[in-house]
């Protein structure tokens, strides 16, 4: 990997041990790495060093986590992954709707860690491929129907002919239901499928997921997103 290829990883924590470990394991994986200990200095940190992907703890002194994460997506859609020590009360629900990524709870394992950041890192980079170069990726994981293209391998959907953002959870949160028309998945089955195992327990992740999917796509013409009342939903093909 050369200079250049390095990808920058901005890490946010007030404990400066954390965030020199965490800041060890991305270097051996060939990542670029600063570190800000509280929410000021984050803020002026994505300003002046441009980072590909932040790593931001909840807890800061003065400004929080959230409030940074809010801050920052004012101008910017870089990819953020929240942490949260084990214990901390963390409204994932929270965190989600002004636009994280992901979480990890610490103490983490530093090869989990580092497949997150490098699964999400792919993941914003497909989605810059495909804006570039916008076209209709016909290969890969697709969806279609009537007004409708989820396409996973590129990481779009298309509703009615225009493109629709949407980050990456909820787009394939519909692209799994759409896979699978008609049947009906449970909020744990979701969770599970889509979250991973960190997840269980909080199915209000689902919901807010699926509100924000139907506040971007209405219904089609023979297609809806169903509610399945005491179970779940459904992607309801007529």
């Amino acid at each position: 990997m050369g200079e250049m290829t390095k990808k920058k990883i901005l890490i946010v924590d007030d404990d400066e041990n954390i965030a020199e470990l965490i800041s060890l394991y991305l270097i051996k994986e060939c990542f670029d790495t600063e570190t800000a200990s509280n929410g000021e200095e984050a803020i002026d940190k994505v300003k002046s060093y441009h980072p590909d992907l932040i790593l931001l703890d909840i807890m800061l002194p003065g400004i929080d986590g959230y409030d940074v994460c809010r801050e920052v997506r004012k101008s910017s859609n870089v990819p953020i992954i929240m942490l949260s020590a084990k214990g901390e009360v963390f409204d994932k629900v929270l965190g989600l709707k002004i636009g994280a990524d992901d979480y990890i709870v610490k103490p983490f394992d530093s090869n989990e860690l580092v497949a997150r950041v490098q699964a999400i890192l792919r993941r914003s980079e497909k989605q810059e491929v495909h804006e570039e170069t916008n076209v209709e990726e016909e290969s890969g994981d697709v969806v279609q129907y009537d007004g409708l293209v989820v396409n996973l391998t590129g990481y779009s959907v298309v509703y009615n002919g225009k493109s629709v953002e949407m980050p990456p959870k909820e787009l394939e949160l519909l692209y799994f239901l759409a896979s699978s028309p008609n049947q009906v998945f449970t909020r744990e089955q979701l969770l599970d499928r889509i979250w991973g195992y960190d997840y269980i327990g909080d199915t209000r992740t689902v919901d807010v997921h699926v509100k924000r999917i139907r506040e971007k796509i209405k219904d089609g013409s023979n297609w809806s997103i169903s509610t399945v009342w005491g179970i779940g939903y459904k992607f309801e093909v007529k």
